[in-house]
């Protein structure tokens, strides 16, 4: 086993320390000959750390073809006072396929992942995929999508016959491509460490600062206390949503119109055709019987003239809606919810939920 450690490059967009105490992170990347542990050979794990205000870069290189349980008890002592460790899609295969190795070499429980908190990019980012536009969820995809520029240009599969020619031939370039490749796979994580911020976003991680209304459209201003990297723009039923660095706004329209709201106790209501409303039994007992019936589900209401902004579905609140089957339903702009920040806030929460 080889064990090789270098100061990593500093980089505008390295904010994970921003979300954990850097000292109780760990970011790590594998590199295998295959995907299936039992037949193939663990040969490269690269963990990132934070040290006196710096981070850095220690790789465990398998040197020889036979250091795998060498470079595992090494790893894991290194990790065993951590807390999180940061990955990319290692939920989906770096950690169990080291757990497979140690199941193989029948380690002891120390010497595990049971102790420390997986933090995968990948789960975080899937579910902007479309948001950002992004061809596909490789790491170098997003890499691209933040502007970061690789030197290395081969792929982990590329790397397994360069490995093996290592083996063979024990050549300097063979070894210093996987190690260079695995080392801009560790710093290329480091770096999208700032694609959390969407994440947040959708957590409803933010302060309304601001509402105003203009050209007929609910303006929420933003603050975040965390930078997104590049622009984010969504929407959902004519919602605009856009967010760049440490702010956000949400655009609304505001709908002018006559909508319905539904009691939900029915039985309890009288319809009234001529008025087209329902009333509470206890007062519709004074009406001619000729002039009232039965509420029913669909019937059971009453009308309103306002202002109102979509919730997109049943929301935050009971709402209005056109008609009883709608999902949609909306809230009436009134005092009561304008001046509650509370409120507001939900709502923002809400829509923003619903539109990613």
């Amino acid at each position: 086993m080889e064990k090789i450690t270098n100061k990593a490059r500093i980089h505008e967009y390295l904010v994970l320390q921003d979300y954990y105490n850097p000292e109780d992170v760990v970011a790590f990347d594998i590199e295998t000959t295959g995907f299936t542990a039992e037949t193939t050979i663990l040969y490269l794990i690269g963990c990132a750390y934070y040290l006196d205000g710096e981070w850095y870069i220690t790789q465990w290189f398998n040197n020889d073809g036979i250091s795998e349980r060498e470079i595992l008890i090494d790893f894991f002592t290194f990790i065993k006072n951590k807390r999180y460790i940061f990955n990319y899609n290692g939920d989906g295969f770096d950690i169990p396929y080291v757990n497979k190795k140690l199941k193989k070499f029948e380690f002891d429980e120390e010497y595990s992942f049971d102790h420390i908190e997986s933090i995968d990019l990948y789960k975080s980012i899937k579910p902007f995929k479309n948001v950002l536009h992004l061809d596909n969820l490789k790491q170098k995809s997003i890499e691209k999508f933040l502007g970061i520029n690789r030197l290395d240009k081969y792929t982990g599969g590329d790397l397994i016959k360069v490995y093996e020619d290592y083996l063979r031939l024990q050549t300097s370039s063979g070894k210093q491509l996987v190690l260079q490749h695995n080392y801009e796979d560790i710093e290329g994580l480091l770096y999208s460490s700032s694609l959390l911020s969407y994440n947040k976003l959708k957590a409803g991680s933010f302060l309304v600062q601001k509402m105003s209304v203009r050209d007929n459209r609910l303006l929420f201003s933003l603050k975040l206390n965390y930078s997104m990297p590049r622009r984010i723009t969504l929407g959902r039923n004519d919602i605009i949503i856009t967010g760049h660095k440490n702010e956000a706004t949400i655009n609304v329209p505001i709908l002018t119109e006559e909508l319905k709201f539904f009691f939900d106790n029915y039985k309890e209501y009288y319809y009234l055709p001529a008025e087209d409303m329902a009333v509470h039994k206890s007062v519709a007992t004074y009406v001619d019987k000729n002039y009232r019936e039965q509420a029913k589900k669909e019937t059971c209401y009453t009308r309103r003239k306002g202002h109102y902004i979509t919730q997109i579905d049943d929301g935050i609140m009971s709402g209005y809606k056109r008609n009883y089957k709608d999902k949609e339903t909306f809230i009436e702009l009134v005092d009561s919810f304008l001046q509650d920040l509370d409120m507001l806030t939900a709502y923002a929460r809400h829509v923003i939920e619903k539109c990613i």
